[in-house]
């Protein structure tokens, strides 16, 4: 088990069994839909070869954005973090391309001699039969929604993607509209706060931003800063962004949190 796994195992431990179980059960609901999805993909010729035309079309960045939504919807899986945000959600076409995707890489990463000889028209077979062994491995297994085995493969899955897409600081995002929409106004009550980013005394009774870190803002001052960056001014809280790979880092950064490991991003 790598350090990604482990960071992950460690974070998913420190929910509380309601929490763990609600997850497990989501986790459960979705990779059945991936299972099925990519079943479909591999004992139908036509969808498979329209599947694998597409990926060969696309250039390495697109594959890349591909797996990055695709984590971006796993990590809000296991940070409970549910959102109506649709900007990243992926078409039939490319959810069907990301599934393949990733199972070609499984293949090459376990058994890489697999397809090397093979002409394209002889990959499904090749690829449905090794799938079919993957399904009857995990059934051996037993698969349960309290089961804890149903979380390896999912977890090793996410850390495979964070593999891929590179993440790290990449400078600073735009707060998402939706979130900073969301946020709640509050009275100021006796007076004395000062709006760090003004440095003006917030008046008695004037409405003011409160973030979920507590830290309050006229709306005046934070509106614009929430258009250029997406964290708390006085702790680094971040607030959820439209950017994908910045979404995907600030997800990343609450696991790895949740966990407390000291991993290193």
């Amino acid at each position: 088990m790598d350090e990604t796994t482990t960071a992950i195992m460690a974070a998913l431990a420190t929910l509380p069994a309601p929490q763990l179980s609600n997850l497990t059960r989501s986790i459960f609901s979705e990779t059945l839909l991936q299972r099925r999805r990519l079943a479909a993909i591999l004992s139908s010729p036509t969808l498979f070869s329209l599947t694998l035309h597409r990926l060969h079309h696309l250039s390495l960045q697109d594959k890349t954005l591909l797996i990055a939504r695709y984590l971006l919807s796993s990590l809000r899986h296991l940070t409970l973090k549910t959102t109506n945000n649709n900007t990243f959600s992926l078409r039939t076409r490319d959810y069907d391309a990301v599934l393949l995707l990733l199972h070609l890489c499984e293949v090459r990463q376990h058994n890489p001699e697999a397809l090397e000889t093979l002409p394209f028209h002889h990959w499904r077979l090749t690829l449905r039969g090794l799938y079919t062994e993957t399904l009857l491995s995990f059934g051996s297994v037993g698969i349960g929604v309290h089961n804890g085995s149903l979380l390896v493969p999912y977890i090793e899955m996410v850390a495979r993607c964070l593999r891929f897409v590179v993440i790290g600081s990449g400078g600073d995002v735009a707060a998402s509209v939706s979130a900073v929409v969301a946020l709640p106004s509050v009275t100021v009550v006796g007076g004395g706060v000062e709006c760090v980013i003004c440095k003006e005394e917030m008046r008695e009774r004037r409405e003011v931003c409160e973030l979920p870190c507590r830290h309050v803002y006229h709306w005046k001052c934070i509106l614009p800063w929430f258009k250029m960056r997406n964290t708390c001014p006085c702790c680094r809280f971040q607030l959820p962004t439209d950017d994908l790979f910045g979404e995907i880092q600030r997800l990343w950064s609450l696991l790895l949190k949740m966990s407390g490991t000291g991993f290193k991003e």
